[in-house]
């Protein structure tokens, strides 16, 4: 694809982005006309003036120093004899700043922007014209003076364009082309101001309501040289004003200078974190509320899961469990979408996979970002580091049990989604790389001792940047758990796992050796209760699940995990015979608990339990995310164990599953289903009288083990399938 084309960059550096274009002159009608464009950086294509797709961001974020995606576009219908292309460009996620390095100067990758094309039409007679991208196209500056990820845009309509010339080849361009791998990025809800807020500094405030990802549309006309200045923030601090510190070094800005016409503005390759804006700068007259809409934007992926109660704060909890991943998955998982971050995390990817793929239908949005941890692997003896896809003068990042372990996770969890083989098959290999790079790590052979790992990142129980829960015994549970990922994948694709499944056995031998002792993990934290269990790394299940109560009771019945524990707590205890102390951690609303956020009015999930204290100050600003969907994982508990929903290994894609709910009168009801692809699974229980009812639906040529509280066990087919059971409710 694109082979006589060229990568091009403007003739010289401009202050704003370039506009690469070409005029097209074919005497005949057109039947067929096809436009394949791609960009070190991004770009927007546009004929005669008009936007070739709705689609944001393009061409996305791959591992773009080894290959990057282009998009094929039917522009038939858009094309006349005579036509202008246009392609504006900027920065995006391979050129733009990263305002976290050290002197605010450092790209991401590169230090230009470069564009591809291939415009391919066929005439009415059947003769082929084919436009490439080389010396031939034209470049000029742009009324969009600038355009950073974390910044924002500064669009000026008074600016003159001028002309810069031909593009010149850029020789050092030299990715692998591919075609769309992922889901595309499209605006998506609309929303309306809330109110308008006048804050005690003065500051004119809009709320729209609900913590998001994406922009606002401003319907706007002033005079020649009017300026529109807006700022955007997730929240306002304890006094009522506008709060940017979390923000750290991102500016989240747009301005407008308008040309005296009245314009529909919006930002062209920027998006925000945000759910509160600042007018900065407006023109004469009042603020009209009906000139502003806000407008999510996300990957556009297929809604799949629902989920409804009979407690409304939980509501609001799954409420904010959605809207956190709306805001995070955008072509990657990133870790939040505010602040000067806004990288694939692979820790909080790996502990949120089988909620989003309960929400969400995200097997081309993991496959995409899957192949680029693969391929970065190559380049670093299968070492998985914690960003993907990586960028120069990122943090330092490290290779970090957890976060490395996104690696095997991820896959696994994918294929028990979607019941696609493809998925191992493709990720298979590094798969196998990781686990091999543990093995080799260190003296150590069964054990991941050492390193610099991020251990159970802000663990209530930490000390500051001091995790409590030892990193070697949860680099060496990891290692486990991912070794025995690996051997799952390699028999259902059909691998000779014998040396996989001696290496997991020594493992386990080790690691029971060193971190156990009397049947109880040797780091009396909550985390390494709950991995000893969760990964059946202990030799005494029972005595360590009573002493992982015991620790919860004793710390006034609160959780103090962080990301590592928190995703498998609950399922820690209802698996072991603790289900009503499962209950009581989701129903706790003092700090740290799920609930403690939704009584602080939280819209999405908060980075941290006390991301806001109770007397309404902030915790630590610098490291203060209200949108870091990590701990929205909780949801999978509610999916697997409330509704009691659970895809078996042997029947991965809901082909054959587990139905065992836990019910409890403080829900109410609950009604919870998924649209698999064999169809819809459906788990709903609630009370009446001395009763409490089941509903529970099962796709055809589907299997479902049904197993009730009262030790009532049926496996059934497909159809829908009614249960009345009476308990003793007090």
């Amino acid at each position: 694809m694109l082979k006589s084309s060229k990568w091009i960059k403007s003739p010289e550096n401009c202050n704003t982005c370039p506009d690469f274009y070409l005029n097209i002159n074919i005497e005949k009608p057109i039947s067929r006309a096809t436009l394949k464009v791609s960009a070190l950086g991004m770009y927007i294509a546009y004929v005669d003036g008009k936007r070739v797709s709705e689609d944001l961001f393009t061409p996305y974020c791959t591992q773009a120093t080894k290959r990057i995606q282009y998009q094929s576009y039917d522009v038939t219908k858009l094309i006349s004899g005579t036509s202008r292309i246009d392609f504006l460009c900027a920065q995006g996620w391979f050129v733009g700043e990263m305002p976290w390095s050290k002197d605010r100067t450092s790209k991401a990758l590169s230090d230009h922007i470069s564009l591809i094309f291939e415009l391919e039409i066929v005439d009415s007679e059947g003769k082929k014209f084919c436009y490439v991208s080389d010396e031939n196209t034209k470049v000029s500056t742009s009324h969009l003076l600038s355009s950073q990820f974390y910044d924002g845009e500064v669009y000026d309509l008074t600016a003159a364009v001028e002309e810069l010339g031909f593009a010149v080849c850029d020789d050092e361009a030299k990715p692998e082309l591919v075609e769309q791998e992922g889901e595309f990025v499209r605006e998506q809800e609309v929303f309306y101001p809330v109110s308008m807020i006048i804050t005690p500094k003065g500051e004119r405030v809009i709320d729209f309501g609900q913590n998001l990802s994406g922009y606002v549309l401003v319907d706007a006309k002033g005079k020649q040289g009017d300026t529109i200045s807006i700022s955007h923030a997730e929240t306002l601090d304890e006094s009522g004003n506008f709060l940017t510190e979390n923000l750290r070094q991102a500016r989240q800005k747009m301005k407008y200078v308008l040309n005296g016409e009245r314009k529909l503005l919006k930002p062209f390759f920027a998006w925000f974190g945000f759910r509160y804006i600042r007018i900065d700068e407006y023109i004469d007259g009042d603020i009209d509320l009906d000139s502003f809409k806000c407008i999510a934007v996300y990957s556009d992926m297929k809604r799949t899961g629902s989920f409804l109660c009979g407690n409304e704060k939980v509501n609001q909890l799954y409420h904010n469990v959605i809207w956190g991943q709306k805001s995070n998955y955008i072509d990657v998982p990133t870790d939040c979408p505010q602040r000067d971050e806004r990288l694939g995390w692979l820790g909080d990817a790996q502990v949120f996979a089988r909620t989003a793929a309960i929400n969400f239908d995200v097997e081309k949005f993991f496959r995409k970002w899957l192949h680029d941890i693969a391929l970065y692997q190559l380049e670093n003896n299968g070492a998985v580091y914690g960003i993907c896809p990586n960028v120069k003068f990122a943090y330092d990042t490290r290779i970090s049990a957890a976060w490395g372990d996104a690696a095997t996770i991820c896959p696994w969890e994918i294929y028990l989604a979607y019941g696609n083989r493809e998925i191992l098959e493709e990720q298979f290999e590094s798969m196998k790389m990781w686990v091999d790079y543990i093995h080799s790590f260190g003296e150590e052979e069964f054990l991941w001792i050492g390193g610099y790992h991020y251990g159970d990142w802000l663990a209530m129980d930490s000390d500051g940047d001091e995790v409590v829960t030892d990193c070697d015994y949860i680099a060496s549970a990891f290692f486990a758990n991912s070794t025995l990922l690996l051997i799952k994948a390699g028999e259902v694709i059909g691998k000779d796992m014998t040396e996989y499944i001696q290496l997991y056995s020594c493992i386990v031998k080790a690691f029971r050796k060193r971190f156990i002792k009397n049947g109880l993990p040797t780091v009396k934290t909550q985390t390494a209760y709950v991995l000893a269990l969760h990964f059946h790394l202990t030799e005494n299940m029972e005595l360590t699940a009573e002493g992982l109560a015991n620790l919860i009771k004793e710390n006034e019945m609160c959780l103090s995990t962080g990301f590592v524990g928190t995703p498998y707590l609950l399922h820690a205890l209802s698996d072991n015979g603790y289900a009503e102390l499962a209950y009581e951690l989701l129903f706790q609303e003092k700090c740290p608990s799920w609930l403690y956020a939704v009584n602080h009015g939280a819209t999405t999930m908060w980075e941290r339990w006390d991301g806001i204290c109770s007397d309404g100050t902030f915790q630590k600003l610098d490291l203060d995310s209200f949108n870091h969907y990590a701990y929205g994982s909780v949801f999978d508990w509610l999916f697997g164990v409330a509704a009691g929903i659970k895809v078996q290994d042997d029947g991965a894609g809901y082909k054959h599953i587990s139905v065992r709910p836990l019910t409890d009168k403080r829900l109410k009801f609950i009604d919870v289903s998924i649209q698999s692809r064999y169809g819809k699974v459906r788990s709903s229980w609630y009370y009446k009288g001395d009763k409490v009812f089941y509903e529970i639906e099962v796709p055809k040529d589907c299997v479902a083990d049904i197993l009730l509280e009262d030790g009532y066990s049926v496996t059934v087919a497909g159809g829908k399938h009614f249960f009345a059971k009476q308990y003793n409710l007090v």
